[in-house]
């Protein structure tokens, strides 16, 4: 049984291309986005980034991660081969929300890594939930990817969904001190496949 429902659909001209925008509403009352380019169905696999909520790095232009740079980049690829998607997931920090975020930063700034924050808050390192990008991708017409992310969580998450990884494309962008250590604790604790320094 479907939890979304497309509730909008609209053109998104950006610097890169003009894209189509929906807007997919959940059960939660959440709304999630898909930007494509397009035909998605069929061969060759569309290139495809599903990209968690970070409004610090997304919007705020926040140096303590490598997340603001990610949209941009993908949707630079995704324009340069004229087809594919990003799929926006609002589940803001690891899928903690937005305050907790702020207190995670908190500790972070006292020494704490990003998994021992989320820890001494009492979360998990990543709750996040890639059932809702599946059932987008779905939507869309989308049965083969090749899926823009170091992330083997969401890799093996998208898999046990139904939908076929036909390649893992690598997303280095946006390195760079500030974000130093965060990425490390991320490919050391979270096992992200990302290059060593």
């Amino acid at each position: 049984m479907s939890t979304l429902e497309q509730v909008a659909d609209a053109r998104l001209p950006t610097p890169f291309a003009e894209f189509r925008l929906r807007v997919y509403q959940g059960d939660d009352g959440k709304e999630h986005l898909a930007i494509t380019l397009g035909d998605l169905s069929g061969e060759p696999a569309p290139l495809v980034r599903v990209h968690s909520e970070c409004l610090t790095g997304d919007a705020l232009f926040s140096l303590r991660c490598d997340c603001g740079f990610q949209p941009e980049h993908a949707l630079q690829r995704i324009a340069s081969e004229k087809r594919g998607a990003l799929v926006y997931l609002r589940q803001e920090g690891r899928g903690i929300g937005l305050a907790n975020k702020i207190r995670a930063y908190e500790l972070q700034d006292q020494g704490a890594d990003t998994v021992e924050a989320n820890a001494h808050l009492g979360f998990g390192p990543d709750l996040r939930d890639y059932r809702q990008a599946i059932e987008i991708l779905k939507h869309l017409g989308v049965s083969k990817l090749r899926l823009l992310t170091n992330n083997p969580r969401k890799l093996n998450a998208i898999t046990e969904g139904g939908l076929t990884v036909v390649e893992r494309v690598a997303i280095e962008c946006g390195r760079i001190p500030h974000n130093e250590d965060y990425l490390m604790t991320k490919a050391g604790k979270l096992g992200h496949l990302l290059k060593s320094k």
